[in-house]
């Protein structure tokens, strides 16, 4: 018997509510940081954290290179301010960019008082380095293993608050919305496999990005778009999700990030003869340049997009993995490499068989960010009353048409700090709960994965829609696009969208069902592809990732916006919303001079 089938199992699971005042999904950088904000705002509400693995495993963790915020007296707010609304394309936000820039020295600070060993110059301040798109030295590390110091500094530290509870490996699938408010959320209890219910005030989602709607990404195998899809069905839409980041240095086959840091340390990028080919972009001369905007410092899109055209001029590397060219360190010397990037030669001597004392590093652009996410203001608030995000999942927009390399684990902290406080305040006043109704969507929800089992007649395979769906999305809507390419990854994306509702499981246990979970982990990047692709498809012009060779220029008169998709029966629904311009008027976008 299966018990996935048995929907009166299914209602019993419904008997025991588990109610707090406030429900944060996803356990990183930006959960972590949103749930201490909460308790510290006030220590009479009981927080609990929902996350689907145990948050020293979330992707934060591999995040290497560094965070950024203004610490250096050569520096300045302003100059912060700068970089990352000419990074973004003139596309972000520049009241959140302001209020960014301004209170992440101390969300940095703030780290450094609860531990994070934050590197050192020989004075004992703290050592900055260089990073792409960043015209001044602004990014504070921990070596290279930055991601992993933040988020054992915020893990240890949320351990004080008795007020948290955490929930770990549970996977939520469904936002609980009753009049206007988000008041819970569906959850398998992945122990024991069954469909739980979580009551709160108010929910933020801190679910991480959606890379692996992609075949070559960065992102660990559990960044899915959970959060995004479970917003979106709920009807908020996903802002900006045309803009997808590569991140120009991934080893070939794995896709493990090559940081950014070996290149801040002094790395170059060279084709096949050798040749430092970024000053033939517009990055700049090889030799030093006054200010941070030359060759290899150059913005992530800007530099994936060199490669693509050093491969069509046959000037890449042919490997088993498709063309490279080679990031070089070997001038640093061993010394500087074991102590400013040690993880970099770990990771090249175990996943390409290198090491980067004595040979270059290969390395192609695979995907790694995704600038849009679910529509928030600039406290994490989304249109639902309750529901707030954060962190990737989330698009505030200070990122725009392309991301800062450093900018992201500091956003984690600035706006997670903020939607957990406004949070706590908006619980506080909403203490009102609509349990029966509640109890109602979710034992709904437990008959709907109940029926993803396809017993009857299934014959769709997890791993082949998966491969047709990333294969779709590299095809059709990676560093070049245009309408051809866009439409065909339209309509695939609908077809396999239909072909899903025949997927059929084997698995029949309840307990770490991960067949299950990975027809689930599916169905919500099927969503944010969607998103991705009908947005991109929408926006013609090019600007930032958003490259559309058939619409090569910017174009500020119709598309200085910001692009909302909204869930509909069929496409997406694709409308737009003005740019918040401050004192930075719209201009041309250069680097290198």
């Amino acid at each position: 018997m299966n018990p996935w089938q048995n929907t009166n199992s299914a209602a019993d699971q419904m008997h025991e509510m588990l109610e707090h005042d406030i429900l944060v999904i996803g356990g990183g950088a930006a959960g972590l940081r949103a749930a201490i904000a909460a308790v510290q705002t006030n220590p009479r509400l009981n927080v609990a954290i929902v996350s689907k693995v145990y948050p020293m495993r979330s992707h934060t963790v591999s995040a290497e290179g560094g965070a950024a915020a203004v610490i250096k007296s050569n520096d300045s707010l302003e100059e912060h301010i700068n970089d990352t609304i000419t990074g973004s394309d003139w596309l972000a936000d520049q009241d959140v960019v302001e209020a960014f820039v301004r209170e992440a020295p101390d969300e940095l600070l703030q780290l450094e008082h609860w531990g994070c060993p934050w590197s050192r110059e020989p004075d004992g301040s703290i050592a900055v380095r260089p990073f792409g798109g960043m015209t001044i030295e602004r990014t504070w590390f921990a070596a290279d293993k930055v991601g992993f110091h933040l988020l054992h500094t915020l893990f240890q530290t949320s351990l004080k608050f008795e007020s948290l509870t955490r929930y770990d490996e549970w996977f939520a699938t469904k936002l609980l919305v009753e009049n206007g408010r988000c008041q819970g959320v569906s959850a398998i209890e992945l122990r024991t496999g069954e469909v739980r219910l979580l009551l709160a005030k108010a929910v933020i989602l801190c679910t991480g990005g959606a890379g692996r709607i992609y075949p070559f990404t960065t992102n660990g195998a559990i960044k899915t778009g959970d959060g995004m899809a479970m917003a979106y069905r709920a009807g908020v839409p996903l802002k900006d999700m045309e803009f997808v980041q590569y991140h120009p240095t991934g080893l070939p086959g794995t896709g493990i990030l090559i940081t950014e840091a070996a290149r801040g340390e002094g790395g170059i990028l060279v084709n096949k003869d050798g040749y430092r080919y970024l000053q033939d972009y517009g990055m700049g001369p090889p030799d030093p340049w006054p200010r941070l905007r030359a060759m290899e410092l150059g913005p992530r899109d800007k530099i994936s997009q060199a490669f693509v055209h050093e491969m069509r001029k046959g000037r890449t590397i042919a490997g088993p993995y498709g063309d490279v060219v080679h990031l070089d360190v070997r001038h640093l010397g061993e010394t500087k490499i074991d102590t400013k990037i040690p993880f970099v030669r770990e990771l090249a001597h175990r996943y390409a068989g290198i090491d980067p004392v004595h040979e270059p590093i290969p390395v192609r652009p695979v995907v790694h960010y995704m600038m849009g996410g679910v529509h928030t203001d600039i406290n994490g608030a989304t249109p639902i009353a309750g529901l707030y995000a954060a962190g990737e999942s989330a698009c505030v927009s200070i990122n725009g048409a392309n991301r800062l390399g450093s900018n992201s684990l500091t956003e984690c902290l600035v706006f997670g700090a903020r939607a957990g406080r406004h949070a706590a305040a908006f619980a506080a006043h909403h203490r009102s709960l609509d349990r029966a109704a509640l109890a109602a969507q979710a034992r709904d929800e437990a008959k709907r994965v109940a029926g993803l089992d396809g017993t009857d007649g299934g014959t769709e395979r997890i791993a082949m829609l998966r491969t047709e769906m990333t294969r779709a999305m590299e095809e059709g809507t990676g560093i070049y696009r245009d309408e051809g390419s866009l439409s065909k990854a339209c309509d695939v994306l609908r077809t396999l969208r239909d072909r899903f509702a025949r997927i059929r499981l084997d698995d029949r246990t309840r307990s770490f069902n991960t067949e299950l979970i990975a027809a689930l982990e599916l169905e919500c990047m099927l969503d944010v592809a969607e998103a991705v692709a009908h947005s991109a498809l929408a926006r013609t012009e090019s600007r930032g990732s958003h490259q559309r060779t058939d619409h090569p220029k910017r174009d500020d008169a119709r598309f200085l916006k910001h692009t909302l998709a909204y869930s509909t029966d069929g496409a997406p629904r694709i409308d737009y919303l003005d740019v918040v311009i401050t004192r930075w008027p719209p201009a041309e976008r250069v680097y290198g001079r």
